[in-house]
């Protein structure tokens, strides 16, 4: 059993507070957790690093369109390319959901701090992390279609 048993209600209920609540977009769980994710293609991934107790990082993964869709939904204002608004967007929902996981990791008596979010895009690429540890990949479906929520903690 890995750590992510316990919080995946948790992380679950938190993503869809910050859609329905932020984003103003209605999501649903699209399925069971993933082991891995193949490489992302035409896709942006926004992250938060994590530190203290716990090292790891959280990834939000969007295909170009669910991101642009999610983008314009966020800010109130047509957005039809990947450009810097689209990047600040998606790194406020990693930031976002990178803050709700450390309530819920603080909640176990957890010492977390997170990174600054940053963003990553591109025509096709691969996302991992260098740490050895407990992995979850959430699937999620929106409106525009399937992003993914993925969390990586060392022990």
């Amino acid at each position: 059993m890995n750590s992510f048993t316990e919080i995946n209600d948790k992380l679950i209920e938190s993503t869809i507070e910050i859609f329905t609540g932020m984003v103003m977009m209605e999501i649903a769980v699209a399925g069971v957790p993933l082991a891995k994710l193949g490489p992302l293609k035409k896709s942006i991934t926004g992250m938060v690093g994590l530190a203290g107790t716990h090292k790891g990082v959280l990834a939000v993964h969007f295909p170009q369109e669910v991101a642009l869709a999610v983008t314009s939904n966020f800010l109130g204002m047509d957005v039809e390319e990947v450009n810097e608004d689209v990047q600040d967007a998606i790194g406020e929902i990693a930031n976002m959901l990178g803050g709700n996981l450390k309530t819920i990791l603080s909640d176990r008596g957890k010492d977390i701090q997170l990174s600054l979010p940053s963003t990553i895009f591109g025509d096709e690429y691969a996302f991992s992390s260098q740490a050895e540890g407990d992995q979850v990949i959430l699937p999620f479906k929106a409106p525009a279609g399937l992003f993914y929520v993925e969390v990586e903690l060392e022990p």
